[in-house]
């Protein structure tokens, strides 16, 4: 099934639907989550349901696009941006034409939220849709940003076993030790998703009910149960039969870092880490995480008496949480951040610098 009929089912089933929605049923939803936790399978169940505008991609806009550019504020930073988006995969991704948003974004735009509403909102008025959803995993750790300028966003925080996601983030190379853990390489993600996931997880639960915890687990094993919980939450109708029948994106392709190993189904992504882990991996990854985990209702595998984290592990849990926030601080809330890879946007680097240097 094309995206294009996709969107035109979903439109036919969106304008049955009687009656002015309140605010809530139409507030934006950010699908958030430590990376290989299930965010874009979650964020493609929600598009697929109805609803919601359809955009197959991470829009970047916190982590990326709102410092790369400057401060949004000065109309010749909102300039360069949108010179630079135009030529980017996210933009192309959009269907849009330059001219939907271009007064919009320069005579309104302020800040990355200002930005990601205009484009969210011109595409679900392009697909007659009354919302829009966001899924980048890394803006998690933009949520007390989000929330500001983006006051209405309900925020839906996946968390998936946090071994399963060490497998997926070691195989995948994401997170990369320093040159001295190299034969422990398999920790460094293990301690990233017990950092993230506790930053989102505090940030989140200052934000009252606009924020939710949802298992991937159990979106993937108790799919209807998952779903009538989170419908509630955002207040919108997820019907798991007509998901799985429109099946749009990852839905219909899971998206595992575990290819070859056959024809993929979301199901056998649960509980991998028990076959990739020797006994002492797994040891060690549990010393780590242990206590979130089972905050988060996962149980280990390890005694409790046998989580005792040697030396060089306890060094690693000290060392890589404070070099994470030094990395997101750097990209963050200094110079630097002007300098963020313009990768992630789907553009060619030097396409980029001639859009800088070009009068504004």
């Amino acid at each position: 099934m094309s995206p294009s009929t996709n969107t035109a089912d979903l439109q036919a089933k969106q304008s049955s639907t009687a009656g002015a929605p309140n605010p809530r049923a139409t507030a934006p939803v950010f699908v958030l989550g430590c990376g290989r936790s299930g965010t874009k399978f979650l964020y493609h169940t929600l598009l697929s349901g109805g609803g919601f505008a359809v955009y197959f991609a991470e829009s970047n806009t916190f982590n990326l696009l709102g410092v790369r550019f400057g401060n949004l504020a000065r109309r010749a930073n909102r300039r360069k941006l949108l010179d630079a988006y135009y030529k980017s995969n996210l933009f192309e991704r959009t269907e849009l034409k330059p001219e939907e948003i271009d007064q919009p974004v320069m005579d309104d735009c302020r800040n990355a939220g200002d930005f990601l509403r205009i484009v969210m909102e011109a595409i679900a008025r392009n697909q007659g849709m009354p919302r829009w959803a966001e899924c980048t995993p890394l803006h998690l750790l933009n949520l007390p940003l989000i929330k500001k300028v983006v006051p209405d966003a309900l925020i839906i925080h996946i968390i998936r076993d946090g071994r399963d996601v060490t497998a997926s983030l070691h195989r995948i190379g994401w997170i990369r030790p320093f040159a001295w853990d190299r034969s422990r390489a398999v920790l460094a993600p293990a301690i990233f998703w017990r950092w993230i996931v506790s930053k989102g997880r505090r940030y989140g639960q200052a934000m009252g009910n606009d924020y939710m915890e949802v298992h991937y687990e159990d979106v993937v094993q108790n799919p209807r149960e998952a779903l009538a919980r989170i419908g509630k939450f955002i207040e919108q109708d997820l019907d798991y039969d007509r998901i799985q029948q429109v099946a749009l994106g990852s839905v219909h392709d899971p998206n595992s870092s575990f290819r070859g190993d056959g024809k993929e189904a979301e199901a056998q992504t649960i509980g991998r880490w028990k076959a990739n882990f020797k006994p002492e991996q797994i040891r060690d990854i549990e010393s780590i995480q242990g206590d979130l985990l089972t905050t988060t209702g996962y149980a280990l595998a390890t005694s409790p008496d046998k989580l005792r984290p040697s030396p060089a592990v306890r060094l690693m849990s000290f060392l890589y949480p404070l070099y994470f926030d030094f990395k997101c601080w750097l990209k963050s809330e200094t110079p630097l951040a002007r300098m963020a890879a313009t990768g992630r946007m789907g553009i060619n680097k030097r396409d980029t610098v001639k859009s800088e240097g070009a009068p504004s």
